[in-house]
C-alpha cells in the first residue's frame, strides 16, 4: 500500500505540528483539473494508507503543470491510498487540447487504482464521491499486492504507471520492481514521486536504474519531494 512510516515526536516545529493535525483530520480538500476534490481520511482505522501525503499532491500538480496528455491512455496507480492521484489522473484524462472537458468520450483515460485488499473499500468510497457519474466507469479500483497474482493485470498494457510515496520498505523492493517490469512495455512511462528519507530509498533508485532508464524530472523544494521518470530502453525522450 502507499505506506510511509511516520513518527510524532516532541520538538516538532509549527509547520510539522500543522502537518500532523492535517493527517488526523477526517477530510482533506484539493483543487486540481478544474475540480474540488474532497477526500475522507481515516488515520485511526487504516493508518497511513488513509491519509494524503505530500508526494501525491506534488505529483498531481506536476501532471497538471506539465500538461501530461492522458487522453485515451491506460494508467495504473500503485499504492493508491486515498485515491487523490488516480482521481486527478481520471479528470485530467478528459481534457481536450484547449482544456475543455470531454465526457462520454472513448478518448478519456482509463485509470486503474490499486492497493491491498484492506484499503479498497475506503479507496472506492473516495473515487465514487469525487468523480462524476459519466467518468466512474473509466476509473477501476483493483487489488494488487506487489509481486503476487500479476497475471490479473495484462503484461505491458499500460501507458503510465504512477506511484506516490511507495518506496519505503526495503523488503518490498524486489516485489515492486517485479511488478513494474510486468506492467511496463518499452513505451510505458513510470512516474514516481518520492521524499528521499533514508539510505535505503537511494538503494531502490539504484535497483530501478539497473532495469530502467531513470532521471529526475521535477523537484518541489517546499515539500522536499522528487519526481522520477523511468522507462525501458536507452533513449531519453521528453514528454
Amino acid at each position: 500500500m502507499a505506506l510511509v512510516p511516520y513518527e510524532e515526536r516532541a520538538g516538532l516545529g509549527p509547520g510539522a505540528v500543522s502537518g500532523v493535525r492535517q493527517l488526523h483530520s477526517p477530510w482533506a480538500a484539493f483543487r486540481f483539473a478544474g475540480s474540488t476534490i474532497r477526500l475522507r481520511q481515516d488515520w485511526r482505522r487504516l493508518g497511513v494508507a488513509a491519509v494524503v501525503w505530500d508526494a501525491a499532491v506534488v505529483l498531481c500538480a506536476y501532471l497538471e503543470m506539465a500538461g501530461i496528455d492522458l487522453r485515451d491512455r491506460s494508467v495504473i496507480e500503485l499504492g493508491a491510498g486515498t485515491g487523490l492521484l488516480g482521481i486527478v489522473a481520471t479528470l485530467l484524462g478528459t481534457k481536450g487540447p484547449v482544456g475543455l472537458r470531454v465526457l462520454h468520450s472513448i478518448c478519456c483515460a482509463r485509470v486503474t487504482m490499486t492497493d491491498r485488499e484492506a484499503a479498497l473499500e475506503f479507496l472506492e468510497s473516495n473515487v465514487q464521491a469525487n468523480l462524476p457519474s459519466e467518468l466512474r466507469p473509466r476509473a477501476v479500483v483493483k487489488e494488487l499486492t506487489w509481486g503476487k497474482d500479476l497475471d490479473n493485470f495484462p503484461s505491458g498494457a499500460f501507458d503510465f504507471v504512477l506511484g506516490a510515496d511507495i518506496v519505503y520498505l526495503e523488503e518490498t523492493f524486489a516485489e515492486l520492481l517485479q511488478t513494474l517490469e510486468h506492467l511496463c512495455s518499452e513505451q510505458t512511462v513510470i512516474l514516481l514521486a518520492c521524499r528521499i528519507r533514508y539510505e535505503r530509498d537511494q538503494k531502490f533508485l539504484k535497483m530501478l536504474r539497473d532495469r530502467f532508464l531513470v532521471y529526475e524530472v521535477h523537484y518541489d523544494s517546499s515539500k522536499d519531494v522528487h519526481i522520477y521518470k523511468a522507462q525501458r530502453g536507452t533513449r531519453k525522450d521528453d514528454f
